[in-house]
């Protein structure tokens, strides 16, 4: 059989474009070879210098499994790198060669990363943070995640098992949240814990859930203002009841976890052990109320509120000018007055434009063209202080906060506005991290099965963003096609650019989620990049079951591979056509909206509460403006209280109080029956399709053709459809147990009312159909 397409026959030698030369004057370069190779050679070029004679340098063994070589790079910024066996069998990144920087670099797989994978960590790049956590350890349950259905939670809103570490913040009053006894941090790890087996109950085996690392604002339950990213919020956590607490007794029920993360922006006030700003600040007769009164030694500590919810900030502000300060004009009246009638000073506040944040470390500047290269490079918002991704110390400081948390076994990241990060840095550097990380504690095999979903917020109905391939969700789940210079930010400008000049007519295609026919093919996954996605397009345009399905099928081939895609409704953010209230279509056109998910490719997501419609119509998010009871953000824990066990996934073996009520809600039932038919058939979970050969409005076949399982089903939603051109034999409906035999290529299927369907599957060889999976219910009958 012909090598891996990583390894080629003859190395190639593609020139970059020069950069300036850096001090750095040498490079440890870490090789993970092939098992078969007992010799390694390094075959490498300086930039703008020349190769090595071949076969190059020999490397040493280091630590298990990987070899080690120490160079000379002189004044160059970056490496040009192939390697070989001594033999005439190359690694040549698939003739891209391996274009990395200085200092140390690893290679595994086709993966670069900064991480010396014999320590586990580079050496500290900053001082790192004191009174930092151990570190516990967890195992992922592991497990092809497209198997998997998803239940989305905000932590702080879904179930209160704690009061004592509820807390309102500063706005407790002003919101109206103190008025309905709800504060924003009000649910907890303890609560989640508690309520397991509601989640399992309605059939989901993955919980995803909001941001833990310590948050720093003034209105932060949501999670996403990381203040000390080393951190789990105390505001979440309860004795027994930590998060490491969480993973394991999630895992003990067959739940993964997967984790919101942000590699993007800290929280306005920074990020502890990287920066934090000093902002003027004085008892003054004014703003006495706003500045704690600084004592000697005392830290941040969000459960330490006074009377007006405030907590102590005495380690951020100063009236005098502090050594180092770098924001301009400081402590300057502004001309302008505050709400209250006080006078506003320069260095009052963070912002990116007035020198208060090292330029290495934090962007300089606002957003002003949402599809523009500053959508990349600029603040979201003023509580969001936008990382310089491209510096090396950030990078490090954010490899190393989030290796921590796979080392606590949790089973995927969902990463939040990673839009806003170049390609070129996922695919150079934090991808590459943690994969590697992964493959460090549980091998090449089993770190396949960490789920990583990113959001690339494209609101718009069209396959490219308005056109901008750069800002559009398919494009991040590809490696990059070309080389780029070797310093970061000069690379993200080059990219950009090339990328942009290609346009949507010059990106790759895949036929990933496409059977061949009646076949299935294996995936071609080599250019995959390490991120899957949230399936924007179809989020966009799930006001109607119809519209997302055809819009989703027609981006699929510019995807990676969309099987993998997280798929859903609405969200803490927007319903459909970018709602800013959650969806509100109704009980029926929620019913087959979840009938496609579920049955459709990709992996089906819903928030707390859709199952019953909670909040229907009501705005998402108003901040601090409007209580959090009449927005999408509502506590959902009185729906839920009471007692509940379930025997398995999708069925409830007991329940009691208001939850009991909660589990008989037609929306309950439908998709608890959605979850044991899809969980019964390998080919809704992790099946191509094709809509060759079917007639039908919202119908298709998928098949999953792997090792000893073969699974064929067809399926119609909402409607009749005829399937031509497969397979003769048995099928037999999952939702009615109706069998056909099929002897002429030909069936007829049709599943009456708006969110009915038709899941027909076929008996073959060692895989007999289920036969009806679940009781009829409201919908599937």
């Amino acid at each position: 059989m012909p090598p891996p397409r990583w390894l080629l026959a003859v190395p190639l030698s593609l020139a970059l474009v020069p950069v300036a030369a850096v001090a750095a004057t040498t490079a440890t370069v870490y090789y993970k070879p092939p098992p078969a190779w007992s010799t390694v050679n390094i075959h490498y070029a300086p930039t703008g210098g020349s190769w090595t004679s071949v076969p190059g340098l020999p490397m040493d063994a280091a630590c298990t499994g990987w070899y080690r070589k120490d160079l000379d790079t002189g004044s160059a910024a970056g490496l040009q790198i192939t390697f070989n066996n001594g033999a005439g069998t190359w690694d040549n990144n698939s003739g891209r060669n391996y274009s990395t920087g200085v200092g140390t670099v690893a290679i595994s797989g086709g993966a670069v990363s900064s991480v010396d994978p014999c320590t586990n960590t580079q050496p500290p790049t900053t001082p790192p943070p004191g009174n930092n956590p151990a570190v516990t350890s967890g195992q992922m349950l592991g497990g092809d995640p497209r198997k998997e259905s998803i239940y989305f939670v905000m932590t702080a809103r879904f179930a209160d098992g704690d009061s004592s570490n509820n807390r309102g913040g500063s706005q407790n009053v002003k919101s109206g949240n103190a008025a309905n006894n709800d504060p924003m941090f009000r649910g907890d790890f303890k609560g989640l814990i508690d309520k397991l087996d509601y989640i399992k109950g309605l059939g989901f085996s993955a919980l995803w859930i909001t941001p833990v690392v310590l948050n720093r604002s003034d209105y932060d339950f949501h999670g996403y203002h990381g203040w000390d990213f080393h951190r789990v919020d105390t505001r979440l956590e309860s004795p027994g009841a930590g998060y490491q607490d969480l993973i394991d007794q999630a895992h003990a029920k067959g739940i993964k976890i997967f984790q919101d993360v942000v590699y993007n922006h800290s929280s306005r006030w920074g990020a502890k052990g990287l920066f934090v700003p000093k902002v003027w600040g004085a008892q003054d007769g004014q703003w006495d109320a706003f500045y704690s009164t600084k004592v000697e030694g005392k830290q941040y500590d969000p459960l330490d509120e006074n009377a007006a919810g405030r907590t102590y900030n005495g380690d951020l502000w100063s009236t005098s000018e502090p050594a180092g300060n770098t924001c301009r004009n400081w402590g300057t009246p502004t001309g302008q007055k505050s709400a209250e009638g006080y006078t506003v000073h320069n260095c009052q506040w963070p912002s990116p434009t007035s020198g208060m944040f090292p330029a290495s470390l934090y962007h300089q500047c606002w957003i002003g063209n949402w599809e523009g290269e500053d959508a990349r490079s600029c603040w979201l918002h003023e509580d969001l202080a936008d990382f310089n991704t491209e510096n090396a110390t950030v990078q490090q400081y954010l490899i190393d906060v989030y290796n921590r948390y796979i080392e606590m076994g949790v089973d995927g990241f969902r990463i939040d506005t990673a839009v806003h990060i170049p390609r070129v840095t996922w695919n150079r550097r934090f991808l590459p991290a943690i994969k590697q990380k992964l493959t460090q504690k549980y091998g090449a095999q089993k770190a396949n099965d960490f789920y990583v979903f990113g959001e690339v917020a494209a609101f718009v109905h069209d396959k490219w963003n308005r056109g901008s391939v750069n800002h559009s969700a398919q494009f991040f789940t590809w490696k990059e096609r070309r080389d780029y210079s070797a310093e970061d930010t000069q690379a993200a400008l080059e990219q950009y650019n090339y990328e942009n000049t290609q346009g949507p007519a010059g990106q790759p295609t895949s036929t990933n989620a496409f059977l061949n026919g009646n076949s299935y093919h294996a995936p071609d996954r080599s250019q995959f990049s390490g991120m899957n996605v949230i399936d924007m397009r179809m989020h966009m345009n799930f006001g109607e079951a119809s519209n997302a399905f055809h819009n989703g099928k027609d981006t699929d081939d510019s995807v990676n591979d969309a099987t993998w895609n997280a798929v859903y409704v609405d969200s803490h953010d927007y319903g459909p056509n970018k709602s800013s209230v959650r969806y509100d279509g109704g009980t029926d056109a929620w019913a087959e909206n979840m009938a496609l998910m579920w049955t459709f490719r990709g992996i089906p997501t819903l928030y707390y509460g859709s199952e019953i419609e909670f909040q229907a119509g009501q705005p998402i998010d108003c901040g601090p403006t409007c209580p959090l009871a009449t927005t999408g953000r509502a506590y959902y824990g009185d729906q839920i209280a009471g007692s509940v066990t379930a025997a398995d996934y999708g069925v409830v073996s007991s329940a009691s109080g208001a939850v009991a009520t909660t589990l008989a809600k037609p929306l309950v039932k439908h998709v608890q029956r959605l979850n044991q038919i899809r969980r019964a058939i390998p080919a809704l979970q992790m099946g191509q399709y094709s809509t060759e050969g079917v007639s039908g409005n919202m119908a298709f076949k998928r098949r999953y053709t792997n090792g000893g399982t073969d699974s064929f089903v067809l399926v119609t939603i909402s409607g009749s459809a005829t399937f031509t051109g497969i397979p003769n034999g048995a099928y037999t409906d999952a939702v009615t147990g109706d069998v056909k035999t099929v002897t002429n290529g030909t069936l007829a299927a049709s599943a009456g009312g708006k969110g009915n369907l038709r899941a027909y599957v076929l008996t073959l060889p060692g895989n007999p159909a289920p036969g009806q999976v679940g009781p009829a219910g409201p919908y599937l009958k």
